[in-house]
């Protein structure tokens, strides 16, 4: 059998999943490239399966989130963002939240026919749904699958508002939708912007559009009368934490109308697999960058608690709270929040009949 190549993912390697208990399977050829490469290396090809769930609008009740309800078309994600925390969510599939997350990806091609049906039910109370909360609503594979597209067709056809928070430049495809629901007062889009060096993100998150595209992007959307905020996350001590102001003026000059930041977080197996990807590409402050982060999670990897999981505790986090308050007084980053309509909402063709 070939050997695997890792070049252009994030993970380091592929454990699987402790948390559950699950039987070991054999991997079965099907998952793996046929074609070897002539030094006998084969890369890791992504797969995608169709999932049919029963219903597509996920609901939340955390208090430190600011919505109620998102859509995701996608489980897995090959965009490889080593800190995602999306990560652990393939173990529930005996997968791994490593290599698996980013290849062995899951489409819902039924998505839009599911929200369909859920907008159209008697007593829906509208709120903004969100797209692009646990996986990215525009990684590579949408190109092909177009499901996040046929979700946002349903929004707009029933002026529902919704957001969208991406780090690819992908969602300017769909500017032809999402401008118009804007001009109503019915759409906003956040892009993530982690760091600015080509270098830090070839690793950090390697299948992910380029910093100076996603600029560009918001500059773009701007432009078409789109509300939007960058969304500086994760920031990671001593790896990305120094251009926590460049990326604010950057977001300026990209003439967002506001933006935020998130410090890094380390849920279950992301963590081992974080310490992993230090240890490859940064041995030389690995220590430091653990010490920082428990720091700032009560001396645990990873601190789950409501607020202090989005903002951190102690020393560090306060002046990175600090730090960002003075460069978004200092760029005049703007602190908009978009406030959307909920009135215009329309149930789907047919949904007013069935009322009557």
């Amino acid at each position: 059998m070939a050997v695997e190549s890792r070049s252009g993912r994030g993970a380091t390697r592929n454990g699987g999943p402790t948390r559950f208990n699950l039987q070991q399977k054999l991997i079965e050829g099907d998952w793996l490239d046929s074609v070897e490469a002539l030094d006998g290396v084969a890369p890791r090809r992504t797969t995608v399966t169709i999932e049919k769930p029963r219903s597509i609008l996920t609901r939340n009740a955390s208090p430190d989130i600011g919505f109620d309800r998102s859509v995701n078309p996608y489980r897995g994600c090959e965009h490889g963002c080593i800190y995602c925390f999306a990560r652990p969510t393939h173990a529930y599939h005996d997968l791994s939240p490593g290599l698996d997350f980013e290849s062995r990806l899951f489409a819902k091609p039924d998505a839009a026919k599911l929200l369909h049906s859920t907008l159209s039910r008697p007593g829906y109370d509208v709120a903004p749904i969100a797209l692009g909360t646990n996986t990215d609503p525009y990684q590579p594979i949408e190109e092909r699958w177009s499901i996040t597209r046929s979700i946002l067709e349903v929004l707009v056809e029933t002026r529902h508002p919704f957001t969208i928070t991406t780090k690819s430049s992908r969602v300017l495809r769909d500017l032809d939708l999402i401008a118009p629901a804007a001009h109503q007062g019915l759409a906003a889009v956040a892009i993530s912007v982690t760091s600015l060096d080509p270098a830090v993100s070839r690793t950090l998150e390697p299948r992910a559009p380029a910093a100076r595209k996603r600029l560009e992007a918001l500059k773009i959307l701007g432009e078409a009368g789109v509300p939007t905020l960058i969304a500086i996350a994760p920031v990671i001590p001593q790896i990305t934490d120094h251009e926590l102001e460049a990326i604010v003026a950057a977001g300026v000059e990209a003439n967002v109308r506001g933006g935020f930041y998130l410090p890094v977080r380390l849920p279950h197996e992301v963590a081992p697999l974080f310490r992993a990807w230090l240890d490859e590409h940064y041995p030389d402050r690995a220590g430091k960058v653990m010490s920082v982060i428990q720091q700032m999670r009560g001396g645990r990897d990873n601190d789950p608690g409501f607020f202090s999981r989005m903002r951190g505790q102690g020393p560090w986090a306060d002046l990175l709270k600090t730090r960002f308050e003075k460069a978004a007084a200092r760029y005049r980053l703007r602190a908009e929040k978009p406030v959307l309509r909920r009135d215009l909402f329309s149930p789907p063709d047919g949904a007013q009949m069935r009322l009557l």
